[in-house]
């Protein structure tokens, strides 16, 4: 039985890797940086689904160990991209910015994909991705965020990346078109960039348009959102499993005998990394190697999630959670644009 179990990994591990290292090269291309290497990463798994049924059976069994091990994995790796002395440097109002962003659009996002008809799970994703940090967030906050069935976590996750994906890529060329118009400066729009788009990805495509002043801005105003990625999934995780706790009986008599709060420990990882990334003499080659790896794991996860869909059940429930998150982003960039012209 292990053996069948190692086999089914290591044809899930080839698979995935390919998709994500291929993922990370077409990242690299004109227009397709737009879209990033985790939603390519994705892209890709889909594609996989197309190889012969007999291949997807066998490497299925490795598919959610990837998904699942492989996603905490990179998003503590991923902690190295921080920097925290400059974010520090940036000032407390970037920090208070980002945070007022991050909490309006979450709040915001999930309302009007609960009025627009979405279900609870799948509108805590969407407003997480275009909250915090786009397919990162998604997955980071997925783990505290309970489904009927492990088929349709696996949907509300990919529907949740696509979200982010397809509304990102939009306004990012919007933002790009804009600036001409706005009347702001190279700085101040890299924080408009970076306090508005989803992605990383997206931020530096945007802020990097207008040369290295506003690139560095949008950086420093996105990973001011990325750091809020442990609170959000901490306090998301907390009044999911009280929410549950108060319809659910069982779920109520679980809580008071284990006493337990759902703390995602890979995000204290994610916490420490950055520390250490910050405050250690790591050479900048070591860190952008640790941030590529990072980068690895997380498209290997992206892609064992594209590999099990099943995407005709998502085209049918995807109408809600766009149209909140086509709002709620259009709020979130008049909101960052009033905010440039006022404190930076």
């Amino acid at each position: 039985m292990e053996i069948i179990k190692t086999k089914s990994f290591r044809l899930a591990a080839i698979m995935t890797l390919t998709c994500s290292l291929a993922g990370i090269l077409l990242a690299k291309l004109p227009y397709a940086n737009l879209i990033g290497a985790l939603v390519l990463a994705l892209l890709l798994g889909i594609l996989m689904q197309f190889l012969p049924e007999r291949t997807r059976q066998e490497a299925s069994g490795g598919m959610g160990f990837i998904s699942n091990k492989f996603l905490r994995l990179g998003i503590i790796l991923l902690g190295f991209r921080l920097d925290l002395e400059k974010l520090a440097a940036a000032g407390i109002k970037t920090i208070l910015v980002a945070a007022l962003a991050v909490a309006g659009t979450i709040s915001l996002t999930y309302w009007l994909s609960r009025k627009f008809g979405a279900e609870d799970e799948l509108a805590f994703l969407s407003a997480c991705g275009c909250g915090v940090c786009g397919a990162a967030a998604v997955m980071g906050v997925s783990p505290q965020i309970t489904a009927a069935s492990e088929e349709r976590k696996r949907e509300n996750e990919v529907l949740a990346v696509a979200v982010v994906c397809v509304m990102g890529t939009v306004f990012t060329l919007l933002e790009i078109g804009l600036k001409p118009v706005l009347g702001l400066t190279d700085s101040q729009f890299g924080i408009v960039a970076g306090g508005s788009l989803h992605e990383i990805a997206h931020a530096v495509a945007s802020g990097g348009a207008f040369g290295n002043i506003s690139l560095d801005s949008a950086l420093i105003m996105k990973l001011s959102r990325v750091i809020l990625l442990a609170p959000v999934a901490l306090i998301i995780g907390y009044l999911y499993q009280r929410r549950s706790a108060k319809t659910n009986v069982n779920a109520v008599e679980k809580t008071q005998k284990t006493g337990k709060l759902p703390i995602p420990w890979f995000l204290g990882g994610f916490i420490l990394t950055s520390v250490l990334g910050t405050y250690l003499p790591f050479s900048a080659s070591l860190l952008d190697a640790l941030v590529q790896i990072a980068y690895i794991f997380l498209g290997m996860a992206m892609a064992a999630l594209g590999v099990s869909v099943n995407f005709k059940v998502i085209f049918k429930r995807g109408g809600a959670v766009f149209g909140a998150a086509f709002i709620s982003s259009t709020c979130l960039l008049v909101f960052m644009i009033i905010m440039s012209r006022l404190f930076f």
